[in-house]
């Protein structure tokens, strides 16, 4: 069996096409992966670093990244957001139930007039709402396939390609009216079961795997960004509760990694200084490790004209 896992994302490993995050996820790191890859310390490079921990897993494009091209033993990733973990975890061990009921999905809703699909979207959008108040997270079952479905037949079709909850924890993001969006990506999801195989996830906070980071790991951090501005996108973040005490916190619990457990360590999050030069939130918490800057197209504001480069931070202490 093991035998099977392995020689499987060796395969993912050496296909010219790698898996890629399934979902789209706000504050998502495939555009910054050439920037990142440059900073990943050399130790994963040769193997002497051969666990991998992402504790923020998100859309987990540095993940995939990572796991495709490194020679990374054992990865454990954890998300605060249950429905996130259960769509990592039905891949992992249900993919070809949750492919085959995607393209039954696909196919009713390309068959389907456009005033239809929208009806078809806001039907799966309140059913998806209604099944959160009972449903439980523990065992994989069909309704678990349904449920993941379901969420990436959603993202697909939104508007933006956004995941948002109100406070209620319902899924609120209206219709996208797109023409021919991919809900079924057969080839992408199965790539991504195989990247899954040998990972470990669970649902929880980011100190969830402390004791089982030491040395030989590498782990990356990419909490809720931190707002820039009143008006920025990533106030989509401060829904969350992630405010500046929670990054304190986190800054603590990174010092604590450092010291105490010696892993190699990186962290991302939004750079103040795109808009007040004198704000130096992060570089005062981080000041006794390496600060690094990259660029990302980010919306800097609620226009959605105004997008363009803007400068984040990426702390390392190696």
């Amino acid at each position: 069996m093991v035998q099977t896992q392995l020689s499987n994302l060796n395969k993912v490993r050496s296909n010219k096409e790698k898996a890629k995050p399934f979902l789209k996820w706000a504050g998502g790191k495939s555009q910054l992966l050439e920037q990142l890859e440059k900073l990943y310390p050399q130790e994963l490079k040769t193997g002497k670093v051969n666990k991998y921990f992402e504790v923020f897993s998100g859309g987990g494009a540095v993940f995939f990244s990572i796991i495709q091209k490194y020679p990374v033993q054992k990865a454990f990733l954890c998300d605060i957001n249950q429905d996130l973990i259960l769509a990592y975890r039905v891949i992992q061990q249900n993919v070809d139930e949750l492919i085959a009921l995607l393209k039954v999905i696909e196919a009713d809703y390309f068959q389907s007039e456009p005033d239809k699909r929208e009806q078809i979207f806001y039907k799966t959008r309140d059913r998806y709402n209604q099944q959160r108040v009972t449903f439980s997270y523990e065992a994989i079952s069909n309704e678990s396939v349904a449920r993941v479905a379901w969420l990436i037949f959603l993202n697909k079709t939104c508007f933006n390609g956004l995941y948002r909850t109100n406070k209620k924890g319902e899924y609120n993001v209206p219709y996208g009216k797109y023409k021919k969006p991919t809900i079924c990506n057969s080839s992408n999801l199965l790539k991504v079961s195989s990247c899954l195989e040998k990972v470990e996830l669970k649902t929880g906070s980011y100190q969830l795997y402390k004791n089982n980071i030491d040395a030989n790991s590498f782990v990356y951090l990419d909490p809720p960004y931190r707002p820039i501005n009143k008006t920025s996108s990533f106030t989509a973040y401060a829904k969350s509760g992630f405010n500046d005490q929670n990054q304190i916190e986190l800054s603590e619990y990174y010092h604590f990694l450092s010291v105490v457990t010696k892993a190699k360590l990186m962290l991302s999050n939004s750079n103040p200084h795109n808009t007040d030069v004198s704000d130096n939130f992060f570089h005062d918490l981080y000041a006794d490790y390496h600060i690094h800057e990259v660029l990302a197209n980010r919306m800097i504001n609620s226009n959605g004209s105004n997008r363009g480069k803007i400068s984040e931070l990426v702390i390392t202490n190696y």
